[in-house]
């Protein structure tokens, strides 16, 4: 009963910082902040892994999204230049679509916490603990399906992430090309001014 306690007490706890942490990264404007406050969210959600008794998943977790995804995302504001950037709040034109979504996901929220079925034997899937027990452990299991059944979307997801990244480069090429070609221009207009 007290291990019990304590597992729930730690749940709601990192349930509740880690969605504290992504009120942050939506909040917060400076885009460093907010990639500083997905790395508290990505912590707390690891230590919800350990909790379910997924340990690799919480290493990983850390590991890639903390240690690769993250450092990728600040690599890639750093070389922005954000001071062109205006910082001023404005309402989004996509705000019609995104209310009704929120609320939407809000109701699924609440209805997923109210009615949390029981565990049954179809829920457990083709890994129940027994079967991970025989593999050898969760890291065993998840080699067997990631590399077998899932290698493809695997690849893919890798491909996309590195796409990414190489569009975020080009897009900030392009941005300092026209920051440099814009003074040029402005001082064309006003020699010209000047001549006539």
């Amino acid at each position: 009963m007290t291990d019990n306690l304590a597992e729930v007490i730690a749940f709601w706890y990192l349930a509740f910082m880690a969605v504290t942490g992504g009120v942050g990264v939506l909040a917060l404007r400076n885009p460093v902040h907010s990639a500083l406050s997905l790395v508290y969210v990505i912590f707390h959600v690891a230590g919800l892994f350990v909790i379910l008794g997924a340990g690799f998943l919480a290493v990983v977790q850390i590991i890639v999204y903390a240690g690769a995804i993250v450092v990728l995302f600040l690599f890639t504001l750093m070389m922005l230049d954000m001071r062109g950037i205006a910082h001023e709040r404005f309402v989004h034109r996509q705000l019609w679509l995104a209310v009704p979504l929120a609320v939407l996901l809000a109701i699924e929220a609440v209805f997923v916490g109210v009615g949390t079925p029981e565990v049954r034997e179809a829920f457990l899937g083709a890994f129940p603990p027994q079967t991970i027990s025989d593999l050898g452990g969760s890291t065993q299991a998840i080699a067997a399906v990631l590399f077998s059944e899932y290698l493809l979307p695997f690849e893919v997801a890798s491909v996309l992430l590195l796409v990414a990244a190489i569009g975020a480069i080009i897009l900030a090429r392009r941005f300092d090309r026209e920051l440099e070609a814009m003074p040029e221009a402005a001082e064309a207009g006003e020699s010209g001014e000047a001549a006539s």
